[in-house]
């Protein structure tokens, strides 16, 4: 760490403690993420090897990249690159246009496929834990401490995963063998809550949540999710709502906006193909990467 100076502190979390720093050699501005041991006999988080094997596999330009791993007598440092703010905060000083909000879907999404292409589930994605640019032109997945390799057939995953207001419904419902469309689902939600302002499901418990979904988007049965009475926490005794009311939810999103969305409420084994879709669709979408290297690694997921 001899060659880093701590500037001021960015978040603390369960894991450590994220400063933003300077080299001290290139006077480049980074993001130090310092994290807690879990105990003398316990060693490093899994969340912590986990970020770290995964980020050294994703080099993508809308991917915040993992510049060193340092090692002290107290604790592992993870450099970053630096970025302004979180979405979160971008959506609270800044107004979102629909061409702004249009490219920075596309830019989530070609990063997401990029990862789901490498077999690498993100499973936190929120406003939280996206990344906007100090020009307010990219935007960047981060914090991959919940991520996961996953293999064919699916394995078994663990229930606590992403922040309930952009947890899919199978995660909801006691499903442990997801894959894919549970990233989608987040990335739904959270361009829903950039168009409207708000988050699209507000729940306070995983029951109420659930319910805000059904209530919204009509209570699922076998024809239109084969599978779901099987799920551990699946009730018949479940209020049937029975009307699709998204739009009568959102009155002042725009039948654009409204289109897009619908489309992610298709059925699992479709979802990739749509959003690649949406992708190749939109692919004019400035901004573009600046360099070969970045066209290459972009071009690799359409």
């Amino acid at each position: 760490m001899d060659n880093y100076v701590k500037l001021e502190k960015l978040g603390e979390g369960t894991y450590g403690v994220v400063y933003k720093g300077k080299n001290k050699l290139t006077n480049e501005i980074v993001a130090l993420k310092k994290i807690r041991s879990e105990g003398d006999d316990e060693g490093l988080p899994a969340t912590a090897i986990r970020e770290i094997s995964l980020l050294k596999e994703l080099c993508h330009p809308y991917i915040v990249s993992l510049k060193d791993v340092l090692m002290d007598e107290t604790a592992l440092h993870l450099v970053f690159e630096h970025m302004s703010m979180d979405l979160r905060k971008f959506m609270d000083v800044r107004e979102l246009n629909a061409e702004k909000i249009r490219s920075f879907l596309y830019q989530i999404l070609v990063a997401i496929l990029f990862c789901h292409k490498r077999r690498v589930l993100h499973r936190d994605l929120k406003p939280q834990n996206l990344l906007v640019s100090y020009d307010g032109r990219i935007i960047k997945i981060a914090d991959f401490g919940l991520g996961r390799a996953f293999g064919v057939p699916l394995r078994a995953y663990t229930h606590e995963v992403v922040t309930l207001w952009y947890r899919a419904p199978e995660i909801l419902l006691g499903g442990l063998r997801y894959s894919c469309p549970v990233d989608i689902w987040s990335i739904a939600c959270i361009f829903a809550e950039m168009v409207n302002k708000r988050p699209l499901f507000q729940g306070d418990s995983e029951i109420d949540q659930i319910f805000r979904i059904f209530r919204t988007l009509r209570t699922p049965d076998e024809e239109i999710w084969p599978g779901v009475s099987e799920l551990p926490d699946y009730k018949p005794t479940f209020p049937q709502w029975r009307q699709n009311n998204l739009k009568s939810s959102m009155p002042t999103m725009s039948p654009a906006a409204l289109d897009i969305l619908q489309v992610f409420q298709n059925n699992a084994n479709k979802l990739s193909r749509v959003c690649n879709n949406f992708v190749l669709e939109n692919a004019d979408i400035l901004p573009r990467p600046e360099t070969d290297g970045q066209r290459r690694c972009e071009a690799s997921v359409l």
